[in-house]
């Protein structure tokens, strides 16, 4: 084969690498997203993020490989790889990576609620004597209040009669 066809094989396949390097990228978005819920505006900052910059990854492969110059066979080869990886990958991927992270996130939940239980009790019981003393101070308050004011009524009927 002659140099130049090699080449444009090579371009190619770049082009449907490319194409399953983005989608493959973008499940990973799928599968964050069934992990935690986001809502319409961080889908779309998302979204925006990702297509910004997977932009200027075939940017600089089409720089790179040809230039600059929009070949439409690359196009082609990259929605070649975006279809494949969707119809052999993509549904079987995300169930599964979505399902092992949220088992795995629950493992370390748990084993943290696990650990952490004893600072939990250690907290419960430090809250509950806060409270007692916090009622004590009241009572403590209202005594002092009394006593203040009968002094000061005290006081004054001293004050009166003089």
């Amino acid at each position: 084969m002659s140099r130049e066809i090699v080449q444009e094989l090579t371009f190619f396949a770049h082009s449907f690498l490319m194409g399953l390097a983005i989608t493959f990228a973008y499940d990973w978005i799928h599968v964050l997203r069934r992990l935690f819920k986001h809502g319409t505006i961080l889908t779309s900052l998302e979204d925006l993020f990702f297509w910004l910059v997977s932009g200027l990854a075939v940017f600089y492969m089409l720089y790179r490989e040809n230039n600059g110059t929009l070949r439409w066979f690359a196009v082609v080869g990259a929605a070649i790889g975006m279809f494949i990886y969707k119809v052999i990958v993509r549904d079987v991927f995300v169930n599964i990576m979505s399902t092992c992270l949220h088992k795995i996130m629950w493992c370390v939940f748990r084993f943290l609620q696990i650990v952490l239980k004893p600072l939990k009790c250690l907290f419960c019981a430090g809250k509950t004597l806060v409270l007692q003393m916090a009622k004590s101070l009241e009572k403590c308050k209202k005594i002092v209040k009394k006593r203040l004011t009968v002094c000061i009524k005290t006081l004054r009927m001293v004050l009166c009669k003089h």
